[in-house]
């Protein structure tokens, strides 16, 4: 039986089957099952005790998949205020307040300072509106990257190139239904 609008399920784990529920607006799009299955099959040798960094945390969908399978630690980074209580929510119902980090900001108009470095990002901005490069540069520019971090890159799909370092290794590419989906090997 399908979720329900606003609720989406995570896929395995210590949470497996549970059901977070998140903001149902038009500009967020949590990422379906089909492709969180497929991502994390493609993370699985990296996800454990992974340090995690959603920088536009929407659902919080991957941050608590990842946690569940067994991340160390999630920030989850989102503007909206409703999205944010939602979030806070479903922190409380998985009880992970212990793992998570939640910050309600745009760090790409508001400086903020994460005194760590991630092994794993999330880059799923909202579509259309050209923020992958300027994400990518503030992760650069502030060193938020350990050495041989996983990035997972979600656009639109008919971006034909995404907008990464030259060093930087594209690790696997596909595309599902409207969605260009990728994980980058930083280099």
């Amino acid at each position: 039986m399908p979720a329900k609008r606003g609720q989406l399920r995570i896929i395995t784990g210590k949470w497996r089957g549970r059901k977070i529920n998140f903001v149902d607006r038009p500009q967020l799009r949590p990422t379906s099952d089909r492709i969180r299955e497929t991502l994390f099959n493609w993370l699985q040798p990296y996800v454990q005790n992974a340090n995690c960094l959603d920088l536009f945390a929407g659902s919080g969908a991957l941050s608590f998949e990842a946690l569940s399978r067994g991340a160390k630690h999630a920030v989850m980074i989102d503007r909206d205020p409703q999205v944010i209580t939602a979030l806070k929510m479903n922190i409380e119902k998985l009880a992970a307040a212990e793992q998570v980090t939640l910050i309600q900001t745009d760090p790409l108009t508001q400086p903020i300072k994460l005194a760590q470095t991630f092994d794993l990002v999330f880059l799923d901005p909202p579509f259309q509106q050209k923020l992958l490069a300027p994400s990518i540069a503030w992760l650069i520019d502030n060193n938020l990257l350990a050495q041989h971090s996983k990035i997972y890159i979600e656009a639109e799909k008919n971006l034909l190139e995404l907008p990464i370092p030259a060093k930087w290794h594209i690790m696997r590419d596909n595309i599902a239904g409207d969605v260009r989906y990728s994980l980058i090997d930083v280099i």
